[in-house]
This record gives structure tokens, C-alpha cells and sequence, in this order.
């Protein structure tokens, strides 16, 4: 049974009126039978406004791609609910709502960057094909539109895929390690494009192993390890609570042992390392430690501010 295009205007329609962009309740994904059941995502709650942006960290088999996987309809669940603006995810798929940057799946070598953008703008009706030149622009393939696919780096055909989700004008964007195989430049513009479309009320969801990209693009970051949330925060405040500050001194004249004992009435330390003339710690509290260190007669103090991939490694280590 086929959709009108009435059908699908009146989707988008009541998808602008609603502010939860995305909705996953108690998703699961298992593989497998019996004792040799793989559990993918095993209970996942995760609710997202309009115009976040949003970031999903996690090792290698957290259950990043395979819940990206169900959000765009390419999977279904073993249990649970996922939807966009309140529709399931393939007639949000189907009505251009959501759209999608994966890591699988190919190009047609033979067909040009142009060709390619506007095969799959045709799916989607005139008003998209009328878009081809901008997105063309905003991915920046003017250049290589005549270009085959096949002679297409592999950083360009990445841009490629972008085009093809941007090309629906879809109120979600999902994103599975999208700078992949770009240069430092494409990186940099690829995210100011994003940047501009989270302000104008798009919502993008993105998987990355760039831990720099997350703190530095995404105003939420969620945390996956073995198919569970263990993180969900804005990112500055999951950096900040997790990381904690990292110190380090020239030790004092009267040695490590007195200055380690010095440390160890402050709450919140922890990792002390002396390394040769230099000891190191991390601490919740670094005004405290900064005094007690200056205190016991440390020299040459640094005081470094907590990165993500600090919050990261806590949460995600064994």
C-alpha cells in the first residue's frame, strides 16, 4: 500500500509540532540462540529534543551502530519502542523526517557525484530535486559533480552520502561515524553545516570514535559499554564530573613520601604518580590540591582541565 504525498506532508506537518525528536524506551537487540546469545543493546531508554546535538561514545561493540540501525527502520527490535516525532521509524523514513550517514552500504561507481544526488532527490519529488544545487554547495562537491564515484576518494564519497541525507531536508539526522576518511578541512566545514542546521531546529544524532569531535560539537553526550547507557549528560558536565583535574608539580626537597602522606587527608584524589622529580594526581577538588601541594614546598605546578576521553576511559573501562 502506498503513501500519497498528502499522507506524508500531514507527517511532517504534525512532526514540526511536537518537540521530542526522538523516543527509544527499553530498546533490545539480541542475536543469536541459547547459550550463544548476543546482546547488542540490552535495555535502552534515550529521549531527544528538536534541535539537539547529540552524541553516542562507546567501544567497539557497545551497541552504537545496531541502535542507530533500529532508530532508522534498517533493523528491528527484540523488544522495546523506537519513534520519530511519535511515528515508528520507517514511515518517518518513508516521509523524509529522518535520514541517515552510515558507515555501510555503497555508491554506484559508474553513476557521477551529481547523478548520483539527484537519483535519490527524484525518490523524494520535485521540491527535492529543486534542492540538489544547494546541497551540492553545502557539502562542497561543486567541484566534483562531474566526478564518477568511482574515482571519488574515499573522504568525498562520505561527503557523497552526506549530500544524499541532506537532500530530503530531514527534520532528524543520524550519523554513524560521518567525518570518516575526511581531511582536516572537509572535518571542519562538515561541522559548521551541522552546527547551522542544530540552530535552525534540525536534530542530529552522531556515533563517533573522534573523542575531540564530541567535545568540541556535541552539547550532549550519551555513553555506551555492552549494549547499556552507563553516561547520558551535557557533555561539559559529563567531562567535568567524570574527569576530574589532572596536576602535576616538581617535587618538594623533603621527597615523595612526605608529600604523598601531605595528600592523603584531601577527599577527591586520586592516581598519584611520582615519576622521577615530578609527582601527578587527579582531583575533584584542585584549588584544594593546588594548596596542599604549594603547601608541602611543590614547585612548577600545572593544573590541566579535564577532557572527555578522561570521562570516557572511567566509564568504560573493566
Amino acid at each position: 500500500m502506498s503513501t500519497s504525498p498528502e499522507t506524508l506532508t500531514s507527517t511532517r506537518s504534525a512532526a514540526a509540532a511536537s518537540d521530542t525528536a526522538i523516543s527509544i524506551e527499553n530498546l533490545h537487540k539480541h542475536f543469536g540462540l541459547g547459550e550463544r546469545t548476543v546482546k547488542a543493546v540490552d535495555g535502552v531508554d534515550l529521549s531527544i529534543r528538536r534541535g539537539e546535538i547529540v552524541a553516542i561514545l562507546g567501544p567497539n561493540g557497545a551497541g552504537k551502530t545496531t541502535t542507530l540501525d533500529m532508530l532508522l527502520g534498517l533493523a528491528e527490535p527484540s523488544e522495546g519502542n523506537v519513534s520519530v516525532f511519535g511515528d515508528k521509524p520507517g514511515k518517518a523514513a518513508k516521509a523524509g523526517m529522518i535520514a541517515g550517514v552510515l558507515q555501510t552500504g555503497g555508491l554506484l561507481s559508474d553513476l557521477t557525484v551529481r547523478e548520483t544526488v539527484e537519483v535519490i532527490a527524484s525518490l523524494h519529488g520535485r521540491e527535492a530535486l529543486s534542492r540538489v544545487p544547494d546541497v551540492l554547495a553545502r557539502t562542497d562537491l561543486e567541484s566534483i559533480a562531474r566526478r564518477r564515484i568511482a574515482k571519488c576518494s574515499g573522504g568525498e564519497q562520505q561527503r557523497v552520502k552526506f549530500a544524499l541525507a541532506l537532500v530530503a531536508d530531514p527534520d532528524v539526522l543520524v550519523l554513524d561515524e560521518p567525518t570518516a576518511g575526511m581531511d582536516v578541512t572537509a572535518r571542519r566545514h562538515f561541522w559548521d553545516v551541522m552546527r547551522a542546521d542544530a540552530d535552525a531546529g534540525r536534530t542530529i544524532l552522531f556515533a563517533t570514535h573522534y573523542l575531540e569531535e564530541a567535545e568540541q560539537f556535541a552539547r550532549r553526550t550519551v555513553v555506551m559499554h555492552r549494549g547499556v547507557i552507563v553516561a547520558d549528560a551535557p557533555t561539559a558536565q559529563l567531562r567535568a564530573n567524570l574527569g576530574g583535574r589532572t596536576l602535576a608539580a616538581n617535587l618538594p626537597d623533603s621527597g615523595a613520601d612526605a608529600l604523598v602522606r601531605s595528600l592523603q587527608d584531601i577527599d577527591g584524589i586520586s592516581d598519584v604518580r611520582v615519576d622521577g622529580e615530578r609527582v601527578s594526581l587527579r582531583a575533584t577538588d584542585s584549588d584544594a590540591a593546588a594548596s596542599a601541594l604549594l603547601n608541602a614546598g611543590a614547585r612548577d605546578l600545572e593544573i590541566a582541565a579535564p577532557t572527555l576521553e578522561t570521562a570516557f576511559t572511567a566509564l568504560t573501562e573493566d
